[in-house]
């Protein structure tokens, strides 16, 4: 857990929005949206950073090409009856469907049409050439626009504006680079990243004493509880020679800070039952401990039933409930590398090994399974923001980003004909962005059909250039433009193309 810049009497306000958000219908941190909006008349909004992790090809989805427009038969492209795209919409949906993954025997048809007819409109490819095809240094820089904010990741950078409020502004369940912070020491401290690797049980320990059975020895009333603390915090801490001795150690002020007053913030807004979607069966019977579902468990079941066996499910679950319930405004979630098998009867495998990168072994048909993996996933997160109301009207995804992270693109080159073939790291590729709020129906450059490479685009216009690269640190700049971000002083490339 991370230190909390507080504000003025903040837990007092958050004691006060509680008994004032119960009438409501509100918790605390829901209250202080209100209140927030109605002193500066602006609803509050949330990025959501998907990591495509092992290198997505851009041209493998919304980009993908037709062997009509490529001429060759030795480069990336696919039957002109496999790509479709919405009437009027630059973007494409390819059909793809294969024997075998590999050497996996598999069976399987991988359609992105529905996806690309649900969202085309709110869609924007941000078109962009890397510098590192590291997965590890290309996840961060697909993060830090390769450090062109002082090292501030665009999570950081979101929350530090957006996030002061929030408990817990910012949220990182993802993998390797995708999951490592910025390095801006001027940074707040509340907008840096709590990394969580297993969202299933996290709730379970934001709180210190609730959820042990009350037949249990150990057991005890809060009002000792508090009593044992005041005691560890006044007596026990200042007498350790422990604490004497790092007494101005940063790691160690910071940790007492968290434990002292983070924690109970969590406990007072009853973070342990919020934001938690266990159900209640006899394989977990939540009620033999005091504990709870969250209020929208039911849904979040419904739309993702495997979060016990699917991490990147359970992910995507404790992200709507940390942005519904107020705790967050931006989160980050992906795909590892591990396999995963046997949450669909029909598919021998729901996530190859190694993520984007089994393209190695098998790039048409692992592309094809993982883009829709993270398309499915997208789809039943922005479904359930679109079902729940922020405020006046308004849905959650009204006011959400969904970012999808790209580490690098894959080589172009394929045996001629071929339908299923390997594929290197490529520098060259896009990213995609899916948003209410942005300039979306537009793909912001293109692709040259004789390389299948992309080309950039007018920082200002948007419209194509055929010949530009875009760089990373200008791909940043045009989501930070995008979400209206105060870049003054930063020294970012002016990228307003997106903004409304």
């Amino acid at each position: 857990m991370k230190t909390k810049t507080k504000q003025v009497n903040r837990r007092r306000v958050l004691s006060w929005l509680a008994g004032a958000g119960l009438s409501l219908g509100l918790n605390p941190t829901q209250s202080m949206m209100k209140l927030s909006f109605a002193q500066t008349g602006e609803l509050p909004k949330f990025l959501i950073v998907i990591g495509c992790a092992g290198g997505a090809s851009i041209i493998d989805s919304v980009l993908a090409q037709r062997s009509s427009e490529v001429g060759r038969n030795d480069l990336n492209s696919f039957p002109d009856a496999d790509v479709y795209s919405p009437y009027g919409s630059p973007f494409r949906a390819t059909r793809v469907e294969v024997d075998s993954l590999g050497s996996i025997p598999y069976r399987g048809v991988f359609d992105q049409k529905n996806f690309l007819d649900q969202y085309h409109q709110d869609m924007a490819v941000l078109t962009y050439t890397g510098t590192s095809v590291n997965h590890a240094i290309a996840q961060k820089r697909a993060l830090t626009g390769n450090e062109a904010w002082g090292g501030r990741t665009i999570q950081e950078a979101f929350a530090s504006q957006f996030g002061a409020q929030s408990p817990l502004a910012n949220v990182n369940m993802a993998v390797d680079g995708y999951a490592e912070a910025g390095h801006d020491p001027s940074l707040p401290s509340y907008a840096s990243a709590e990394l969580i690797s297993s969202p299933l049980l996290w709730p379970l320990g934001l709180h210190g004493h609730v959820g042990l059975s009350s037949q249990d020895e150990i057991a005890l009333p809060s009002s000792v509880i508090a009593k044992a603390r005041a005691w560890r915090n006044g007596q026990l801490d200042q007498n350790s020679k422990f604490v004497k001795t790092f007494a101005e150690d940063p790691g160690l002020k910071r940790w007492l800070q968290h434990r002292n007053e983070l924690m109970p913030e969590f406990e007072e807004q009853d973070l342990i039952n919020r934001l938690n979607f266990i159900s209640d069966s006899p394989l977990t019977p939540l009620g033999n401990y005091g504990l709870n579902n969250a209020e929208d468990t039911a849904l979040i079941r419904e739309a993702f039933p495997n979060t016990l066996r699917d991490p990147l499910e359970a992910q995507a679950a404790l992200a709507y409930l940390l942005i519904t319930q107020g705790i967050s405004v931006t989160v980050t979630i992906s795909p590892d590398f591990s396999p995963l098998v046997g949450m669909n009867v029909s598919q021998a495998v729901d996530s190859p090994p190694l993520a984007f990168d089994f393209s190695h072994q098998a790039h048409r048909s692992g592309q094809a399974l993982m883009w829709s993996r993270l398309y499915s996933i997208s789809d039943k997160l922005i479904r359930l923001l679109k079902g729940r109301e922020l405020m006046n009207g308004t849905s959650y995804w009204d006011r959400s980003m969904i970012y999808f992270a790209t580490e690098f693109g894959r080589t172009r080159n394929r045996p001629a004909n071929a339908d299923d073939f390997g594929s290197g790291h490529h520098l060259n590729n896009g990213a995609l962005l899916i948003s209410p709020m942005i300039n979306g129906g537009r793909v912001y450059g293109g692709v040259d059909p004789s390389t299948t490479l992309t080309y950039g685009f007018d920082p200002m216009s948007g419209e194509p250039e055929p010949g530009r690269e875009m760089t990373e640190p200008e791909m940043f700049s045009a989501i930070a433009h995008a979400l209206n971000l105060d870049v003054s002083g930063t020294g970012l490339p002016t990228i307003t193309a997106l903004r409304r």
